[in-house]
């Protein structure tokens, strides 16, 4: 169960059993409402942020059976405890089948009443958290990693992991919020997933949110929740991002590609801790801690507009930078074999020495990708550079011999006896075009503008010389 104060709504006709509810939900720790029937209820309900209903069978206007249904009918998940006396347990099986979580005795002392909201808490909290893992393509990611396995996928020993290392471990047991920058590929979400694993939100969840993937005009809901009725399609409420990871972390991915005017919301939330659903009118306290990246300088983002200078000192209590795989590539050798490990797949001297000559503009991501696709050409045998991409194994490729005239030997007319012209062309286009590419690290387009030629016949050139 979350830190934060949890709202229990009170429900009985009789003043004198409100008022020792009341009191009893005091002292056990909560924020009570009361009500003295089932309207009243549906109207605090509806108006303000309450977490369990305790309320009693008999009353007038609406009873407590009455109520469960209308809160069912709502598509509400509140749980609802039922107090009923020794003679009505028909009446309370008879409600637990509609829906209730529980029901109590009378009498009853303030052990019992704990014991049976902290069961019903849990039990909803588990509902949603089963509900996001359900929705999650990867379920086994959501779960609660050990932060051993997370620091073991976070590998290198360089000294640039190695501060990386050193701030998780800093950070982690803190609650200040967090900014992680660092190039598309460096592995921003597993920073953050190990930060989460070394805290003491560990047992709750770690939500990821990709700020950049998710159309702007959704990602209010999203993130915050709705209200039945909030917008067209809205036939029920939702839960929104920053209740289901109430207690845990939340990870904002590319926040910089965030709305300005939901980062305001945004701002709110962190500054206060409360949150207010679309289409709500009451607040939300929330306990969660905010884990934010971007792959953008954070201050040229200001500069550009993209990102809330105020929200961007909020976030930035602790700044961890991501290195690029082409800083250290002192780790590839290392990130080869942990990737290569659950395949039990070898790599060749060549191979490893044709990727450590690469510069990985997609980062680990991208090494990870081909070492996969690499596995896979190999028959998981041992990989070597035939396995690998044409991008790669031509920026280690060795000068062409024998029959393949060089640049100087075409234009000094020292060509060998034998060669004719179409073929001292091809090989000069040949070596031209490998030269290009090697110069700007595989990129086609800035190749053909080196070679002052259409990227269209760039492509072509490589078709005709089976060089793509």
């Amino acid at each position: 169960m979350s830190a934060s104060i949890k709202h229990i709504l009170a429900v009985d006709d009789e003043p004198s059993m409100l008022r020792l509810l009341e009191i009893s939900l005091r002292q056990a720790g909560y924020l009570p409402f009361t009500a003295k029937d089932g309207r009243e209820a549906l109207e605090i309900i509806r108006t303000q942020s309450v977490n369990c209903v305790v309320t009693d069978l008999h009353m007038p206007r609406m009873d407590g059976l009455q109520l469960l249904k209308e809160i069912r009918a709502e598509n509400l998940q509140l749980p609802v405890i039922i107090v009923t006396a020794q003679g009505e347990i028909k009446s309370a099986i008879e409600a637990m089948k509609q829906g209730a979580s529980d029901y109590i005795l009378r009498p009853f002392d303030l052990e019992v009443l704990e014991i049976s909201i902290k069961r019903a808490l849990s039990v909803a909290r588990l509902n949603i958290e089963n509900q996001f893992l359900r929705e999650q393509s990867n379920p086994i990611i959501a779960l609660k990693d050990s932060v051993q396995n997370l620091s073991n996928s976070l590998v290198g020993t360089s000294l640039a992991m190695q501060k990386v290392h050193e701030a998780i471990a800093q950070i982690a047991p803190e609650k200040a919020t967090a900014m992680i920058a660092g190039e598309t590929g460096t592995g921003k979400e597993l920073v953050a997933r190990a930060i989460h694993a070394g805290s003491p939100r560990k047992n709750a969840l770690f939500v990821a949110v990709n700020c950049a993937a998710i159309p702007h005009e959704m990602l209010e809901s999203e993130l915050f929740g709705h209200e039945k009725g909030a917008f067209t399609g809205a036939i029920k409420e939702r839960i929104g991002k920053f209740e289901l990871a109430d207690g845990g972390t939340l990870f904002l991915d590319e926040v910089t590609e965030m709305p300005m005017q939901l980062q305001a919301k945004l701002l709110r939330a962190l500054q206060e801790n409360v949150i207010e659903r679309l289409g709500g009118n009451h607040l939300i306290p929330i306990d969660i801690r905010v884990i934010a990246a971007t792959n953008r300088n954070p201050m040229q983002a200001i500069k550009d507009g993209k990102l809330r200078e105020d929200l961007y000192y909020r976030l930035n209590v602790f700044r961890i930078d991501l290195p690029a795989l082409k800083t250290r590539k002192s780790d590839i050798q290392s990130l080869a074999q942990h990737f290569l490990a659950k395949r039990k797949v070898e790599i060749s001297a060549d191979a490893i020495n044709a990727l450590m000559n690469y510069n990985w503009p997609g980062n680990v991501r991208e090494l990870e990708n081909v070492l996969e696709r690499a596995a896979i050409i190999s028959g998981n045998k041992t990989i070597t550079t035939q396995h690998l991409p044409t991008e790669i194994v031509h920026l280690n490729a060795e000068p062409l011999e024998a029959d393949n005239l060089t640049q100087t030997e075409v234009l000094t007319g020292e060509a060998k006896s034998g060669a004719s012209m179409p073929h001292a062309v091809e090989q000069l286009e040949k070596r031209l075009i490998l030269d290009a590419l090697t110069t700007t690290k595989g990129n086609k387009s800035r190749a053909a503008k080196l070679l002052e030629i259409s990227e269209r016949s760039l492509w072509y050139k490589l078709e005709q010389y089976h060089l793509k």
